[in-house]
Formats: structure tokens, sequence, C-alpha cells
């Protein structure tokens, strides 16, 4: 019998950093992903707020990162409902509030984040068994669960 893969949201700070860093926690899940050991999940935002910030950082990297994603093909998350956002709004920083409830929504294992301020080391509940961490963090469980 196989073995379920682990269902992981990436916010846009990982995202980001899988891709342009050629090595690093970030780039070894998305390698994960790609080799099919994970499956990856982002939402609508995530694609729209990397694109732009690739865009306008580093412009030279954005036909590739459009290339990485068609490739990666990741599960993509419709944008939450405003009563879903609503829900989290008083939990975590508002702009942050769509990502963490599109993660809930898709009923991911794992939220991978390098934001620290608003969502690593807070107490979010999020009345799921979703585990917010850092890639790094992630990779800890991973190699645990092997």
């Amino acid at each position: 019998m196989q073995k379920q893969r682990l269902k992981v949201f990436f916010d846009t700070s990982a995202l980001i950093a899988g891709i342009v860093s050629s090595r690093g926690a970030a780039r070894a899940v998305l390698q994960l992903a790609e080799i099919g050991l994970i499956e990856v999940f982002v939402s609508k935002q995530v694609i729209v707020e990397a694109d732009r910030n690739i865009e306008d950082k580093l412009p030279e990297m954005l036909n590739e990162y459009r290339e990485f994603i068609k490739f990666l093909a990741p599960v993509l998350v419709e944008d939450p409902h405003q009563k879903d956002i609503k829900r989290y709004v008083t939990v975590i920083h508002p702009d942050d509030a769509p990502i963490l409830a599109a993660a809930v929504n898709a009923e991911v294992d794992y939220l991978i984040t390098w934001d620290r301020k608003h969502f690593i080391n807070k107490n979010i509940h999020t009345h799921s068994t979703m585990k917010i961490v850092t890639p790094g963090e992630f990779l800890k469980y991973f190699r645990e669960c092997l």
C-alpha cells in the first residue's frame, strides 16, 4: 500500500525563496515536490504576489519562475471567501488572513512560510491539524516521517 503524500501549502515568501535560491531549505522542499514525494498547494493570491514581486525585484527571473510553476503544477486553491478570511483576521495580520484561510480550506498538512513576524512563533488557532513551519522545520518533520 502506497503512503499518502504530505500536502504542503506554500506562502509567497517560501515560494519565492525556493525558486530564486539554487539551494536552501525552501528549494529542497520544492525539489521534494518535483520528484513527487509531496504535493504542493498554492492559492491564486500566492501566484499573483510571487509573480508581481519577481517582476519588480528580479525581472530577469520572471520567465524562469513562470516555467517552473508550469512544470511544478501545484494544486491551485481558490482564494477564500470573505467569510473565511474574517475567521482569521483576529488571529493573524489582516493581510495574511487570506493565505491562512486558503491553506486551512485546502486541508493541507503544512503551511510553509518564512514570515516569522506574522506566522511563525504565533499562537495561531486554525481548528485544523495543519502545522505552520519554516522550510527547514518542514524538512526536519519530513525526515522523521521516513
